[in-house]
């Protein structure tokens, strides 16, 4: 049985990695994986009761992950639709090749840690069609914005899903972790910046930033801080409350529903609706949520029968040393969605035996968020960058893998001789 069910996810898995040679969505994939490989245990299985007590344990974690990204999705939607994220992005006005690198890249990181990166790649992407002309720069710019959103969330617990799966999952908690990972982040970031800031000179031709909306400045800046504010406020609410992180969520996205219904209430009927929470819940990615449960249901199921454990008895004795791992596990998550290798590696190592803010946990957020950088399709900032630019797989791994490498690389020596200096 054991056997058959690691046959099925590998397969399942192909499937999801070869997504785009397939022309299948990797939602598909991932949801047929999850039920397959739960009805096989249950077809083999002569302990019902075990196996409903397994699947049981595993669907709060699963649920308490899907209606935190469910309201994030809902909050990041109802910006946008109010042009939000156009007051931040209209401050950027330089043309200097240079000085505009590191300032997209930068408040690329920054946006990351509040919204998550893959909204911070589609929105940063949109900046860049407005500010630069030619296509081979803005695709090394485009690139170079995948290393910072992806280096901008993993230190703090709201901007990756694989951190917030740590998070969540009460591996990590929110001080300790952006605490110990932000220079780390930062250095996987600034060391590609400088890297490939030697490649770039001169100026842009100068572009009019677009000054027609359809919300007036005071709609746009009241969503705007509202938004980040209640992303912001989840892990203060967790903390005071001790509640799930998904309830501090659910809070923030009622507060703002509640400001669009009185915000908009004199409008007629067909305007309103363009600018309602429930307009938002129709624009969300309902298919990643889909993927999210169904990719994390088949982990649950490697879990329940044991062949993850046996996994992290086998590293132990070949690799060995926990660092080395955890390193090798982030270069992994460049060729494998990040979320399953993290669902696994909780699955592998229980927090009996590695408490709360381990160092195992705490690398892992950073390897598993910024490993991905390595190539494009090594995360969702990436994928979504790909099909917005339509950037080539081997362009990016000529141009950028070495660069991605060294940040990764960079920050990963960051962490552990800050660790090792702390005797962490």
């Amino acid at each position: 049985m054991e056997f058959l069910i690691i046959i099925i996810f590998v397969a399942g898995y192909l499937a999801i990695a070869l997504e785009h040679p397939l022309k299948i969505d990797k939602a598909v994939s991932s949801i047929l994986l999850g039920v397959i490989t739960w009805t096989c245990y249950a077809m083999f299985t002569s302990d019902h009761h075990l196996l409903e007590e397994k699947l049981n344990e595993m669907l709060p974690e699963i649920m308490n992950i899907l209606f935190f990204l469910l309201g994030a999705m809902t909050i990041v939607e109802l910006i946008d639709m109010h042009e939000g994220f156009r007051v931040v992005t209209n401050q950027i006005t330089s043309s200097n090749k240079r000085k505009l690198l590191f300032t997209t890249s930068v408040l690329a990181f920054f946006l990351s840690a509040v919204l998550d990166n893959l909204t911070t790649a589609i929105v940063m992407a949109s900046l860049l069609r407005k500010l630069i002309p030619g296509r081979e720069d803005r695709l090394v710019f485009a690139s170079m914005i995948v290393i910072a959103a992806n280096a901008g969330g993993a230190w703090t617990p709201i901007g990756d899903v694989t951190t917030t799966m740590l998070w969540i999952g009460e591996r990590i908690s929110t001080i300790n972790i952006m605490k110990e990972l932000f220079i780390p982040s930062l250095i996987c970031l600034f060391v590609p910046l400088l890297y490939q800031s030697f490649f770039l000179k001169g100026n842009f031709e100068t572009r009019q930033v677009a000054t027609e909306f359809h919300t007036t400045s005071f709609e746009r800046n009241l969503m705007l801080g509202l938004g980040i504010g209640g992303l912001i406020f989840v892990p203060v609410f967790k903390t005071i409350t001790h509640l799930p992180p998904f309830m501090g969520m659910f809070f923030s996205v009622g507060i703002m529903w509640l400001t669009t219904e009185l915000l908009h209430k004199k409008k007629d009927s067909a305007e309103k609706q363009k600018y309602s929470a429930i307009h938002a819940l129709s624009r969300i990615d309902s298919a990643s949520i889909l993927f999210f449960f169904g990719i994390l249901s088949a982990v649950g199921c490697l879990g329940a029968i044991g062949a993850l454990q046996d996994a992290a008895v086998y590293l132990t004795n070949t690799v060995g040393n926990l660092d080395i791992i955890i390193y090798l596990i982030g270069l992994l998550s460049a060729v494998v969605d990040n979320v399953p290798l993290v669902a696994a590696v909780m699955k592998m190592y229980s927090v009996e035996q590695f408490p709360m803010d381990h160092r195992i946990w705490e690398f892992l957020a950073y390897a598993a968020g910024t490993g991905g950088s390595l190539l494009i399709i090594g995360s969702a900032a990436g994928v979504a960058i790909m099909g917005i630019e339509k950037i080539e797989f081997f362009w990016y791994m000529r141009r950028i893998t070495f660069t991605g490498f060294l940040g990764y690389t960079a920050g990963a020596i960051a962490y552990l001789g800050i660790a090792h200096f702390w005797g962490h």
